[in-house]
């Protein structure tokens, strides 16, 4: 499966920055986060593991805070870090659930938008409990959905939900079982298009359509999702703990 990932990814880059441009989802997920473990944070982030980093939007973030010295950005997909802009992330190729790094070499590991792709977070989770420092902290969000203004999911009357290879819930239990955690959702007001947009990602067209080639499972969510249309509420989940 993480071959799968990889691929998926590689394929992915232009259309997951234009989605980005538009929308600036994961630069607000990654700042959300981001003061969240601040608030929680016992000792100043020097060191943050942007785990999942994708082309580098959450790393700009991380690197941009207080005092934080270095930020390493893990993917495992080569071709998206190499989006990863100067100064903004020491891009490192590897697997979340197999971090490069010492024990105890970091304050935070982040997963923005990433744990929710690994096929057992308990795995990663544990990975990032050997990374960390005592006073480390450990975040990751995952997406709980998209709902209309009558609270009625938007995929309930399509012929196919837009699933994550793990579950929301499966991320938070897998964080509750090597840390002390919080958790919370966040909501955003977005538009139809932009749920087609999201979805015009390869590797998140896959969501929809996993055993089709790339081209094929993008058009394919670009016809089911043509009939949407006005805003809808795009949901969040986020989990921030320390060791327990």
């Amino acid at each position: 499966m993480k071959e799968v990932v990889r691929a998926n990814f590689d394929d992915s880059v232009s259309a997951y920055e234009a989605y980005e441009r538009r929308t600036g989802r994961f630069e607000t997920l990654a700042r959300l986060l981001d003061a969240e473990l601040r608030a929680r944070a016992d000792a100043r982030l020097r060191t943050v593991v942007d785990a999942g980093a994708g082309t580098g939007a959450s790393s700009r973030v991380f690197a941009a805070g207080e005092r934080t010295e270095r930020v390493v950005a893990v993917d495992v997909s080569r071709e998206m870090l190499r989006a990863v802009g100067r100064g903004d992330g020491h891009p490192v190729q590897a697997d979340v659930d197999r971090l490069p790094l010492v024990d105890g070499a970091a304050d935070a590991v982040a997963f923005t938008a990433s744990l929710f792709l690994v096929p057992d977070p308990a795995v990663a989770a544990r990975e990032a409990a050997r990374v960390l420092g005592s006073e480390g902290v450990v975040g990751a969000t995952a997406p709980l959905g998209w709902v209309t203004a009558d609270g009625e999911g938007v995929f309930a009357s399509l012929e196919r939900d837009s699933r994550s290879p793990t579950g929301a819930d499966e991320v938070r239990a897998a964080l509750e079982g090597e840390f002390d955690v919080a958790t919370g959702t966040w909501r955003f007001a977005t538009t139809a298009a932009d749920v087609r947009r999201f979805h015009a990602i390869p590797a998140m067209a896959a969501r929809l359509y996993p055993r089709l080639p790339p081209d094929e499972r993008v058009e394919r969510a670009r016809e089911l999702l043509e009939p949407l249309s006005g805003t809808v509420e795009q949901r969040w989940l986020w989990v921030v703990g320390t060791l327990s």
